[in-house]
C-alpha cells in the first residue's frame, strides 16, 4: 500500500467523526483508532507480512527464560520497553524541554515515556508498569522500527 495514501487516509480519518477503520489489502493490514478526547494522540496498527511472521513465531515465555539464561549479564537488569510502531523517537515534547525521562528516575505506571513520530502523528508511549528508568537506549530524534528495545526499566 502507497504511503501517501495511509496519509491522505489518516488525514481523512482524523477530521472526521469515524472512530476507528480497519483496511485489509492482501498481506497488508492496517487498523486506525482515534483515542478518546482526554487522550493526545490517534493510535494505529499496521501488519506487514514480515512482522506478521515474527509475531506468529516469537518463543513461548519458557523459550525466553532459556535464551535470557543464556545471555550474558551484560545488559542493566529490568524489563524492555519496546517500540510499537515505526516512527521517529522523541525524548521530550519540544526541542527546548525537559526529557520525559532520564536515567535514575522512577516513573508510574501511564507516564509518558517519549514520542515517537509516525507520518507526521506524535504518538505518546506511555508506561505499563512503575519502576526506575535503568537505561534509555535509543538517541533523540533517532528513527526506531516495529518492536525495537526503547527503555530498560526495574519494575518496583
Amino acid at each position: 500500500m502507497d504511503l501517501k495514501l495511509i496519509k491522505n487516509l489518516l488525514d481523512l480519518i482524523s477530521e472526521s467523526d469515524v472512530n476507528e477503520v480497519s483496511i485489509e489489502e492482501g498481506d497488508f493490514k492496517l487498523k486506525v483508532k482515534k483515542q478518546s478526547e482526554t487522550a493526545p494522540a490517534i493510535q494505529y496498527q499496521a501488519t506487514m507480512p514480515q512482522q506478521a511472521a515474527a509475531v506468529q513465531h516469537a518463543p513461548s515465555p519458557a523459550q525466553e527464560s532459556k535464551q535470557e539464561a543464556a545471555k550474558p549479564e551484560a545488559k542493566p537488569a529490568g524489563d524492555t520497553v519496546k517500540s510499537p510502531i515505526v516512527g521517529t523517537f522523541y525524548e521530550a515534547p519540544s526541542p527546548d524541554s525537559d526529557p520525559f525521562v532520564t536515567v535514575g528516575k522512577r516513573i508510574e505506571k501511564g507516564q509518558t515515556l517519549c514520542i515517537i513520530e509516525a507520518m507526521k502523528i506524535m504518538n505518546e508511549i506511555e508506561a505499563e508498569f512503575s519502576g526506575t528508568v535503568e537505561k534509555i537506549l535509543v538517541d533523540n530524534a533517532s528513527p526506531v522500527e516495529f518492536d525495537q528495545p526503547l527503555f530498560i526499566i526495574k519494575k518496583d
